[in-house]
C-alpha cells in the first residue's frame, strides 16, 4: 500500500503540527516540499484544495484537510496500537478538541497576524490590528499559565494533539510576544515542549528556513543565530 502524500513546508506553524503528531503516532508519509511562490505547484495544489491552505494530506484517493482532521484521521487509519493523540474516553478527548481549537484559534491565529503585517508593504500595515493580536496573545498566554496549575501537558492524562498544536502557536508566538516573568507555569510548559523530541526535530527541520520568517529578529539564539548575528 502506497505512503499517504503530504503537502507542506518546514517553516509553517500548521505544518509544525502536523509533523510533531506524525512523529509521535509513529506514522510514515511520503513528504513533499511545497513552493506555492512557483506558478505551476502552485495551480497543481489549487487543483488539490482550492482554498490553498496546507498542509494536505492525499491518502488512497482522498483529499484530507486541516490539521486536527488530518491528525484525526492518521490516528484512525495509520498509527500502530498503543500510539494515540487524541485520547479513547470521550470525555478526555472532549479536553483535548478543546485545547487543540484554543491554541489554534487564540494563539496560532493571532500570532499569524504580526507574520502578515510584516509582509505587508510599510504603507499598508495595520498598527491597530497588531496591537489587537498583541491583547489576545496576552489574554491567551494568561489563561493558559492558568489552565496548567498542576500540569505537565496540557490536556488529558498526557501528551495530546493539544500539545502538537501549542508547541508551534508558542514557538513563533513568543518571537513576537515574549512569556512574562508572571508566567512561570507557561514558561515552563513551554521548555517541555522545546525538550519534547518529537518538538526538537521538528524544529531542526525547519531550521534552514528560518532566515525567511518575517519574525526572525525574535528568534532565540539557540533556534536561530545566523552569521554576524
Amino acid at each position: 500500500m502506497p505512503l499517504p502524500t503530504l503537502h507542506y513546508h518546514p517553516l509553517s506553524s500548521y505544518c509544525h503540527k502536523l509533523l510533531i503528531a506524525l512523529d509521535e503516532l509513529g506514522v510514515e508519509v511520503d513528504k513533499r516540499l511545497l513552493n506555492l511562490g512557483d506558478p505551476t505547484q502552485r495551480e497543481a495544489f489549487l487543483a488539490l484544495w482550492p482554498l490553498g491552505k496546507m498542509p494536505l494530506l492525499e491518502d488512497q484517493g482522498r483529499v484530507i484537510a486541516e490539521t486536527s482532521i488530518i491528525i484525526e484521521h492518521l490516528q484512525r487509519r495509520h498509527a500502530p496500537p498503543g500510539r494515540a493523540l487524541i485520547p479513547a474516553d470521550a470525555e478526555q478527548a472532549l479536553e483535548v478538541r478543546l485545547w487543540d481549537r484554543l491554541f489554534d484559534l487564540y494563539v496560532m491565529t493571532p500570532m499569524q497576524a504580526f507574520t502578515a503585517d510584516l509582509l505587508r508593504p510599510e504603507a499598508q500595515r495595520d498598527p491597530l490590528n497588531v496591537a489587537q493580536a498583541r491583547e489576545a496573545l496576552l489574554k491567551s498566554y494568561a489563561l493558559i499559565d492558568r489552565h496548567l496549575q498542576g500540569r505537565q501537558w496540557v490536556a488529558a492524562d498526557g501528551f495530546s494533539m493539544a500539545d502538537c498544536a501549542a508547541a508551534p502557536a508558542l514557538f513563533y508566538a513568543v518571537t513576537y510576544v515574549p512569556l512574562s516573568e508572571d508566567q512561570p507555569r507557561l514558561a515552563a510548559y513551554f521548555e517541555r515542549l522545546m525538550d519534547r523530541p518529537s518538538v526538537a526535530r521538528t524544529v531542526e527541520q525547519a531550521r534552514p528556513f528560518f532566515e525567511f520568517y518575517p519574525g526572525r529578529a525574535g528568534l532565540a539564539r539557540r533556534f536561530f543565530e545566523p552569521e554576524g548575528r
